[in-house]
């Protein structure tokens, strides 16, 4: 049973240890792979759902402004085959899917593991 003066004693005494450097980059790389992965899945299914074109290079060269409608194929390429190491090295079951509570949970452990790393709120950049 524990003591007022136990209490007091833990209140006093108690010390957390920071974690190490290499531990907060190792889970900050994780929660970055995690959220482009998010991002590629939803790209992916804008593709899928003809939402999203695939188009050449000499095509987006005649493009002017931002089109988030399209994208260059070496670059889906590029995707696809980023998608798929990442769920080699990650594996599927780290990857969702996951509820938009737990994808915001996702979001929030990045943006904070990176600002104790120095950047500022909310850099969620993949």
């Amino acid at each position: 049973m524990r003591t007022v003066r136990d209490e007091r004693e833990f209140e006093l005494n108690f010390a957390m240890e920071s974690r190490r450097l290499s531990e907060i980059l190792a889970v900050e790389h994780l929660l970055l792979r995690q959220v482009w992965y998010n991002r590629h899945w939803n790209l992916r299914s804008g593709v899928e759902s003809g939402e999203i074109k695939i188009i050449t290079s000499a095509e987006f060269r005649n493009l002017s402004g931002y089109h988030p409608e399209v994208i260059r194929d070496e670059v889906w390429r590029g995707a696809l085959t980023a998608a798929k190491r990442t769920e080699e090295a990650v594996g599927l079951e780290n990857l969702g899917p996951w509820t938009d509570f737990e994808w915001g949970m996702v979001n929030g452990k990045l943006s904070a593991l990176r600002w104790g790393l120095g950047e500022e709120w909310d850099m969620l950049d993949t």
